[in-house]
């Protein structure tokens, strides 16, 4: 779960104008498709459980349900204008903001904590135990050792190296 120097280096040039949008950077994934690649960036916020209807600066009512369409399009903007002015990446590409999702990928180790407990997808670069891809039960999150604990099978716990993980999504349960 290493971001590339690429990513990191978009990450923190867009990061600040993502925050003024009262929104946290989830990921950045690029995608190269041909002469067009897509950047995709995932925004979410907290959201209380038991929170209040408030109206924003646009006079709408926001229910407290994470992201909406406007947070999306107020990124866009200030995004688009940063990568507009700043042009870090070559060729055409597409700029896509959205949520995470019900089902949302993982980009660092810290982001699994919130979700212990609950089912992941986990797709290896190295393969332990002579698989490359998991769903798996999260059982622990290691921020020291840059490890997890996964529950592959009733009492069958394995520990991956978080830089053996290709890509990590929440599996989603109603």
């Amino acid at each position: 779960m290493k971001l590339s120097n690429k990513t990191q280096a978009l990450q923190d040039l867009i990061t600040p104008a993502v925050q003024a949008c009262d929104v946290e950077l989830w990921g950045i994934e690029f995608i190269p498709q041909g002469k067009r690649s897509l950047l995709r960036i995932y925004i979410d916020k907290d959201v209380a459980e038991n929170a209040e209807p408030t109206i924003n600066e646009d006079g709408e009512v926001e229910l407290g349900r994470g992201i909406g369409v406007q947070d999306c399009v107020r990124v866009t903007q200030q995004v688009g204008a940063i990568l507009d002015v700043h042009d870090p990446i070559s060729g055409e590409y597409a700029l896509e903001v959205s949520s995470p999702g019900w089902d949302r990928p993982f980009f660092q180790l810290a982001q699994l904590e919130k979700y212990i407990g609950q089912q992941v997808a986990l797709r290896l670069i190295a393969a332990v135990e002579n698989r490359r891809k998991f769903q798996a039960k999260l059982v622990a999150v290691d921020l020291e050792n840059e490890m997890i604990q996964v529950e592959v099978e009733k009492q069958q716990v394995l520990e991956i190296d978080s830089n053996n993980i290709d890509k990590a999504n929440l599996i989603f349960q109603d």
